[in-house]
């Protein structure tokens, strides 16, 4: 259905932010309290997509929500200038380098008050965004071109080799891809958005807090995105509005106090136990199990097989079957040695690779031919294993060289040698094993077509 409709998801989430006004009034949410649910959904898409896209845990995002907060509230207050990480160690540091070196830019621990609310210049009229409702009107509006932005990246090529990194790792790189490029990709697209939200913060507020930068602020992240479902974009917002709205109903209504972080800690551990993909899996999982009971069965003659496939497993054979025509075209072969060259397509000389005192292999001599095969035969602990991984540059060896096609390898790495055409099958299968079977041979097939790296984040798979 989202191929058919491919805006379906966007159109649906500018429907529900034009009615949010109209209809979360009566659910007893403030203005103010969906205001922060938009910011803390805003912040919390990036993260998403490095967490639930990519399997990448930071609890450094507090360090870019309080830079991106405080540079947008510099700009707005002492400039006058018009509206516009990696571990835990590393949001401490701007902790501390916010409240200490530079605090009569951040204001210390006071922060920065007076924060102005936007203005739209249109050019026939000027459009002031207040507090309350009328702030909404902005920050819906940020967060749905922020959404679109992100489902855009999710459906790219981009995208899928993020959630090939998530499920492995090692078979991304095995494949052809450069994973550390693309996760520092994914660091960067979570810091981007971390920023931004930080700024709204501010705005939000009328005031910049010293809080944005806390360790507290990067668990909370984390708990709402778990709360409402990793790998889903609007998990973040969901979470947020459950956490959000049980915060002020356990701190006013039941008047808890300090102690409501202790309740919300019980519901997140409950969530996480029993909801494992969230509340957005939840809801997923509900609705495919009651639509796999209202499905109509079929009873099977007794001459007839019991298919074991789901109908998403059955269309996807019947269209390897129909690749598998002679009237399929081919895919082109992938380039190869130099023109003219006539040589071995695989040369190890000398090969040797050591572990401390303990010898794995020693000196060994090895050529393929091109259209031969060849096996290595011996006994375990014989170097086997090490010995097909320095072939295929997954361990360096201590001394020898390499030559593929007429090309010294000699030290060169996994991805590198994949985009040149050599690789291997592992003992154990090495799949991703959340993805279904297209997408696996999509995988292998970006890395052919686009090479190890490419930022072509807007472009559609």
């Amino acid at each position: 259905m989202l191929k058919q409709r491919p805006l379906l998801i966007e159109t649906l989430t500018a429907v529900g932010l034009i009615a949010a006004p109209f209809v979360l009034p009566y659910l007893g949410f403030a203005p103010n309290t969906v205001n922060r649910i938009l910011v803390w959904g805003l912040f919390g898409i990036g993260f998403d997509i490095l967490f639930g896209y990519t399997g990448l845990l930071s609890f450094g995002q507090s360090a870019f929500y309080g830079t991106g907060g405080f540079v947008a509230a510099y700009l707005l207050t002492r400039a006058s200038f018009p509206y516009v990480i990696i571990t835990v160690a590393i949001a401490e540091m701007f902790y501390f380098i916010e409240f200490n070196p530079l605090s009569d830019w951040t204001g210390g621990e006071n922060g920065l008050p007076g924060v102005p609310t936007p203005t739209l210049y249109l050019g026939f009229t000027t459009v002031h965004f207040e507090t309350g409702w009328s702030l909404y009107q902005f920050l819906a509006l940020c967060y749905f071109i922020g959404i679109v932005i992100a489902l855009r990246i999710v459906r790219s090529p981009l995208g899928a080799i993020l959630n090939a990194i998530r499920d492995n790792p090692l078979r991304a790189a095995a494949v052809g891809h450069n994973i550390h490029g693309y996760k520092l990709t994914a660091f960067v697209i979570a810091a981007a958005y971390a920023g931004f939200a930080g700024g709204l913060l501010g705005v939000l507020q009328a005031f910049m807090p010293p809080d944005a930068f806390t360790f507290d602020t990067s668990g909370q992240l984390i708990m709402q995105t778990a709360i409402g479902g990793t790998g889903t974009l609007f998990g973040p917002l969901l979470g947020a509005a459950v956490w959000l709205f049980l915060q002020d109903f356990l701190q006013a209504a039941l008047g808890l106090g300090a102690a409501w972080k202790l309740v919300l800690g019980v519901v997140f551990v409950l969530l996480v136990c029993f909801l494992r993909r969230g509340l957005i899996g939840g809801i997923a999982d509900l609705y495919a199990y009651i639509e796999g009971k209202s499905a109509t069965k079929v009873e099977p003659k007794d001459d007839a097989p019991v298919s074991r496939l789901t109908a998403e497993e059955e269309q996807e054979v019947a269209e390897a079957e129909v690749a598998r025509e002679p009237t399929a075209a081919p895919m082109p072969p992938r380039r190869r040695a130099p023109e003219g060259y006539s040589g071995p397509i695989l040369q190890a000389t000398g090969l040797t690779k050591r572990y401390g005192g303990l010898v794995a292999n020693s000196d060994i001599d090895f050529m393929v031919n091109q259209g031969e095969l060849r096996g290595v035969i011996g006994p375990n602990g014989a170097g086997k294993t090490t010995f097909f991984k320095m072939l295929t540059c997954e361990v360096p060896p201590t001394s020898g060289t390499i030559m593929f096609e007429g090309r010294d390898i000699t030290g060169m790495n996994v991805t590198d040698v994949c985009q040149l055409g050599l690789t291997k099958s592992y003992q154990v299968n090495q799949l991703f094993a959340r993805l279904t079977v297209r997408e696996n041979l999509t995988i292998a097939a970006l890395a052919e077509l686009r090479g190890k790296f490419r930022l072509d984040m807007l472009r559609s798979l």
